[in-house]
């Protein structure tokens, strides 16, 4: 029973964390730019994930094949953080967990197009319930003046879980040899080295020296917790339940960034934003429904 309860922990507490990865984010934005938040998120997380590796003694030898697949996936990933954290620079912390919630809609579309995989009525009802949520959600309750300029921080973040999806589906269609843990290594030094020369300036380098305690523990908290320990966990709780089981936890995620956005940001949360963000909910229930 104990061992029960604490493989539903791990998948849970990696929830957590990630759900609170935005309010750690909005934080970093106030002394950093996206670039920077990414490199160093992706420098802690990367000496995490090498004390872990060398702790379970897992194999550093290198498959050179593998590493052109792993370099399309860092392609796809940094773009996609580099939207996602720009985006949260336009757009509230709130607003960002429930549009990227929508991520598996996406997914459920382009394996129709890519994957020839049916859509059911089930699902196609779950889809448009949760862009009308998402109207609901992006237009602020005014579906009739949706002023798109205006919300560029909502289409950034939605344009993320666009790329998320994207990056998953390739991800699914590449077979790597390397355990999880040392594939997600290896993808977060590909990451590193291609957005190091976008980041690292004079200017960064000023803004990383003076950063402030706040700053500091936002990004150790983002590179430490969300990319490292949360990765590790979502990966062992992979290994030893059901991907559908771990995957329902992610549900859980928009409500954790929400009650976080309003105790640490003091962000307005009004009833537009939570019944938009329940009906997200319930379309993306419906999309992957079986």
């Amino acid at each position: 029973m104990k061992k029960k309860l604490l493989q539903f922990w791990e998948p849970l507490f990696a929830v957590i964390l990630w759900g609170n990865s935005f309010i750690a984010t909005k934080l970093a934005l106030r002394e950093l730019n996206p670039q920077t938040i990414i490199l160093l998120r992706l420098i802690f997380g990367i000496a995490l994930l090498v004390v872990f590796a060398i702790y379970t003694k897992k194999d550093f030898t290198l498959n050179l094949k593998n590493h052109g697949a792993i370099f399309i996936l860092a392609l796809i990933a940094v773009f996609h953080l580099w939207i996602q954290v720009t985006g949260l620079e336009y757009t509230s912390a709130a607003s960002t967990g429930w549009i990227v919630g929508v991520t598996p809609v996406f997914m459920a579309i382009l394996s129709t197009i890519f994957f020839k995989e049916k859509l059911s009525k089930t699902k196609i009802i779950g889809i448009i319930v949760a862009f009308s949520g998402l109207l609901l959600l992006v237009s602020r309750s005014n579906m009739s003046n949706i002023k798109f300029i205006e919300q560029k921080g909502d289409l950034l973040v939605l344009a993320s879980a666009f790329t998320w999806s994207v990056y998953s589906l390739v991800n699914k269609k590449i077979s790597l040899k390397y355990p999880p843990m040392m594939t997600i290594l290896f993808l977060f030094i590909m990451m590193a080295v291609i957005i190091s020369p976008f980041t690292v300036t004079r200017q960064s380098i000023n803004a990383v020296i003076h950063l402030s305690l706040i700053g500091w523990v936002s990004i150790l908290f983002l590179g430490i917790f969300c990319s490292g320990i949360a990765y590790v966990l979502w990966a062992k709780s992979l290994k030893e339940l059901e991907a559908t089981k771990v995957g329902s936890f992610l549900y859980l995620e928009p409500f954790v960034t929400v009650f976080s956005a309003w105790i640490i940001l003091s962000e307005t949360i009004t009833v537009t934003i939570i019944l938009s963000g329940l009906i997200i909910t319930a379309g993306v229930i419906l999309v992957n429904r079986k």
